[in-house]
């Protein structure tokens, strides 16, 4: 069945030039596979779309298929064979040698006119502890290409024109063949003359200097979710810069860094940190005050706690990015502290608790004992 390329561009039979290149721009951007990562069908209708593009666009083409159809392109216009059958044996040999098929490589000569998506920029931002663990919003600047408002991204001087690379015929795209005894062989590369483009710019915009574009300090405002830490990512879709041929925009790339604080640590979505008790308490047992990430509570301290011991307060860390109800837990961790100086009456009832301690005499005849033996 024959293809109605036309059809597939969705532009009319008698369509100029500039209609049809737009209407491939268009479609060229819907199915890009680029943009349909693992999309079969969308990459298959992409060369589709490059290919009748191809003929299209090209004046001798179009008049061969508007006056014989695709079988006219084929070299098969008013015969049964034609040079197209020993074409189509090339083809068949180019593609069991996994070789593109002849509408890919009409996608890859029309490279330049394919729409890109625009380059991606980073920025890195500093956040305090607690706006980490609460979330927050911030103002950033990024600096990205935006198109040019003097030319509008056409590169050019208003009022002035450009026309086709004679040099490599609008292609953006150079051959050379050199035959060797081996057979021919035929490279491409970039048009020198018009550096890919294909086309030839009388008069650059003065603003841009021809590029179609300008850089310039975007503000975007970034939402922080609560629970992110140093190392994440929070990515701004198509908030960069321009793409190429109505391409897509890049994106912005947000890299958190979070400021450690001076009593809470942070590891993963537990905190962890050392509260002072007296000897007293510690013996004794005693209600404390135990600092959570928003506010004080009670605990009570069992009696005979030992220094270091390490008690949780479940669901009191900090909490998941992105799902509700569901925190990290808080440990914290009892150190006794040992006055440096003592009054006179406080050392008169020291000694008389370490005479009348008789676990802790128990404790050291046991651990002399030991070194006793160790020795003999």
């Amino acid at each position: 069945m024959m293809r109605d390329f036309y059809e597939i561009l969705g532009v009319d039979k008698n369509a100029q030039p500039t209609e049809i290149k737009k209407a491939y721009k268009k479609m060229a951007k819907k199915y890009h596979p680029d943009l349909n990562p693992g999309d079969e069908e969308a990459e298959t209708k992409f060369k589709e779309v490059s290919y009748a593009y191809e003929v299209l666009s090209d004046e001798k083409k179009r008049q061969i298929y508007d006056a014989y159809g695709e079988d006219g392109l084929n070299g098969n216009a008013g015969t049964g064979q034609g040079f197209g059958g020993f074409s189509d044996i090339f083809e068949d040999i180019f593609d069991i040698f996994g070789g593109a098929s002849r509408s890919t490589r009409y996608e890859y000569q029309n490279a330049k006119d394919i729409p890109q998506k625009g380059p991606d920029s980073r920025v890195e931002i500093s956040l305090d502890f607690f706006e980490a663990i609460f979330g927050t919003e911030k103002e950033i600047r990024v600096k990205i290409n935006e198109e040019c408002p003097h030319c509008h991204g056409e590169k050019m001087e208003p009022g002035t024109s450009k026309h086709k690379c004679e040099k490599c015929d609008g292609t953006g795209q150079t051959k050379t063949t050199q035959n060797t005894p081996f057979g021919r062989f035929v490279r491409t590369s970039t048009c020198e003359e018009c550096h890919g483009t294909g086309e030839i710019i009388e008069e650059p915009c003065k603003v841009c200097k021809g590029k179609g574009k300008v850089a310039k300090n975007k503000k975007l405002k970034v939402k922080i979710p609560a629970g992110v830490d140093s190392g994440n990512i929070i990515p701004l879709s198509e908030q960069g810069s321009v793409g190429e041929n109505e391409g897509p925009k890049g994106d912005v790339y947000v890299y958190i860094r979070v400021k450690s604080d001076p009593v809470f640590k942070r590891e993963g979505n537990d905190i962890y940190i050392n509260i002072p008790i007296s000897y007293p308490d510690a013996v004794l047992g005693a209600k404390i005050k135990v600092p959570t990430l928003k506010k004080l509570v009670d605990y009570e301290i069992p009696k005979a706690t030992q220094g270091g011991t390490v008690f949780k307060l479940k669901g009191e860390g900090v909490p998941y990015v992105n799902r509700e109800n569901k925190r990290g837990d808080l440990y914290f961790k009892v150190n006794i502290i040992i006055p440096k100086e003592v009054t006179d009456d406080q050392r008169e009832l020291l000694e008389q608790l370490r005479d009348k301690e008789p676990e802790v005499s128990e404790n050291k005849k046991t651990f002399l004992d030991k070194l006793k033996n160790l020795f003999d």
